[in-house]
């Protein structure tokens, strides 16, 4: 039963900082392009060939919140208890804010029409957006440390 606890808490953990490096690569690799000059920037979130990031996102949230939840079980009775609650929890609230405001910003700003020309408003809001998207990133690696603890605090008792 241990190993199974285990198992499941550090596949839960795996998941999440899956999430992670998702939005450490968007960051990088992509945010800054889109954001730098709307909505002239914008070509490679539009058109037959673009960029796709949803195809990543909308599978990735659902397995790491059923992952998250079958280790909260299997460690119902553990001192990870309280890691795995917070971190989830938290996981749950960036969530909430990611579907209420930076999806429908997000989806706003890019499906803005293609120009070559530069629009400041746009090109503002996009960077305000980018702001806050990487201060909810710096949240969430705070979260993962937090399930991190965790994770080591059922190795500890299996030790």
């Amino acid at each position: 039963m241990k190993n199974i606890r285990t198992l499941t808490l550090i596949l839960g953990a795996i998941s999440f900082i899956i999430v992670i490096g998702g939005a450490v690569y968007e960051h990088l690799a992509i945010v800054p392009v889109w954001t730098s000059a709307v909505p002239a920037s914008l070509s490679m979130m539009q058109g037959e060939y673009a960029i796709t990031p949803t195809r990543f996102w909308m599978p990735i949230h659902p397995v790491t919140l059923l992952l998250l939840i079958l280790g909260l079980f299997a460690n119902w009775r553990s001192g990870a208890r309280n890691f795995i609650i917070v971190a989830l929890v938290g996981y749950v609230m960036v969530l909430l804010v990611t579907f209420l405001f930076f999806v429908p910003e997000l989806m706003a700003l890019t499906q803005t029409a293609y120009s070559t020309t530069v629009d400041a408003d746009l090109t503002r809001r996009a960077k305000n957006w980018e702001v806050y998207s990487l201060i909810r990133l710096c949240f969430l690696i705070l979260l993962a440390v937090v399930l991190l603890f965790g994770v080591a605090k059922v190795s500890e008792q299996k030790a």
